[in-house]
């Protein structure tokens, strides 16, 4: 199936562990190689089977992991420069994300709302054209979900970056996204386009 998606969109994937919404973010990443069909960006393929992929350093993209993937030896400001060294666009995005009091922090003196936003800013340092959502929400305590999720809003919206989130929560997934898609097997469901 081919799926289309526009400019600034927020789209979100919702299906049950083992579905292949991972493995979805990954391909669009460069991560791992899709086992067929395509991915094209703006009018250039970034895979088009064997003979062509394009490397994740190539890619306009930024991805937060479902695990935050910071890098514990550094800073919440170091882990920002680390991505790109770049110390007025790290103070922004510190700034947007609200973590500016916290820049001098280490990982493990944050709450996993915290590491959350760190891990969003450093995505979005880079100035991505694509930002890739693993699971944002499910290490998260109730409350912390919902404040958490009204950020992730606020911030794409602010930033207008083209955003892909995938959750097995149809709750989380209607609350982000704009429009919504449902993986099955690994397959979008066309029949499961939902908005």
């Amino acid at each position: 199936m081919e799926y289309a998606l526009n400019s600034g969109a927020f789209l979100g994937v919702v299906g049950p562990s083992g579905s292949g919404k991972t493995t979805l973010l990954r391909c669009l990443a460069g991560l791992e190689r899709p086992d067929a069909g395509f991915v094209v960006h703006d009018g250039n393929f970034w895979f088009r089977g064997p003979k062509l992929s394009v490397p994740t350093r190539r890619r306009p993209v930024g991805m937060v992991f479902q695990d935050y993937a910071l890098f514990p030896h550094l800073t919440v400001l170091g882990n920002l420069l680390y991505a790109r060294n770049d110390r007025r666009r790290a103070g922004e995005l510190l700034d947007l994300v609200r973590m500016n009091d916290h820049a001098h922090h280490f990982p493990r003196e944050l709450s996993g709302g915290q590491r959350q936003r760190t891990a969003l800013a450093r995505a979005l340092v880079r100035e991505p054209e694509l930002l890739l959502l693993d699971e944002p929400l499910s290490a998260l305590d109730e409350e912390l979900r919902g404040a958490l999720a009204d950020e992730i809003r606020r911030v794409q919206r602010q930033t207008g970056v083209t955003t892909v989130v995938v959750s097995h929560s149809r709750r989380e997934i209607d609350f982000l996204a704009t429009e919504v898609m449902e993986l099955r097997e690994g397959r979008l469901d066309p029949s499961r386009h939902l908005f």
